[in-house]
């Protein structure tokens, strides 16, 4: 096994077990069993756990992120469709099997007073979220898009939470309703 493909393993092992059970729950002697490597080449891949764990999180970034995109841009054609059809995705995640909430509110909950590299990854991809989500609104003709899409974030981080805590998918239907309501009186 070469050390992409090592890495690869880890990668999915430390996805599954972190996301389902926390980062502090999960031990590197458990991480190497899932992941089916030594723990010689968990240490060359990732040197510390923190170094795993903010791997994780990236990983996991890149793709939610291009997730929710390919989903709003194949299900919204308008452009007013589209803030809408993230909230259609979202209800779609929190109905799957295994939804957990937000990987990086969990691990930020768990990490973030402690370690940098966790709030950096978590904070950033908060970040990116907000910048997607601006995109979305920009071609609206508001007088803020920043501002909107940060009222919008913060519905999504409502439903995301709400719907980790309650296991209830219709969370992500209610803040649709409260983002259908921001956008017509825009």
């Amino acid at each position: 096994m070469d050390q992409e493909e090592a890495r690869s393993r880890v990668l999915d092992a430390a996805e599954r077990l972190f996301y389902d059970r926390g980062i502090q729950a999960v031990g590197m002697d458990e991480l190497r069993t899932a992941a089916g490597v030594s723990l010689k080449r968990l240490y060359q891949c990732f040197p510390s756990k923190n170094e795993l764990v903010e791997a994780y999180l990236q990983r996991r970034d890149a793709r939610w992120r291009s997730e929710l995109a390919e989903y709003v841009a194949e299900h919204a054609g308008a452009p007013e469709d589209r803030p809408l059809a993230l909230f259609d995705w979202l209800h779609t995640w929190f109905a799957a099997p295994g939804f957990r909430g937000c990987a990086f509110i969990n691990s930020f909950g768990e990490l973030g007073p402690t370690s940098d590299g966790v709030a950096c990854v978590a904070r950033d991809h908060k970040l990116a979220l907000h910048a997607y989500v601006t995109e979305l609104v920009q071609g609206l003709k508001v007088g803020d898009p920043a501002g909107l899409a940060g009222q919008l974030v913060l519905l999504v981080d409502g439903a995301i939470t709400t719907a980790a805590l309650t296991g209830d998918p219709e969370a992500a239907r209610n803040a649709r309703t409260a983002a259908a309501t921001l956008l017509a009186a825009r």
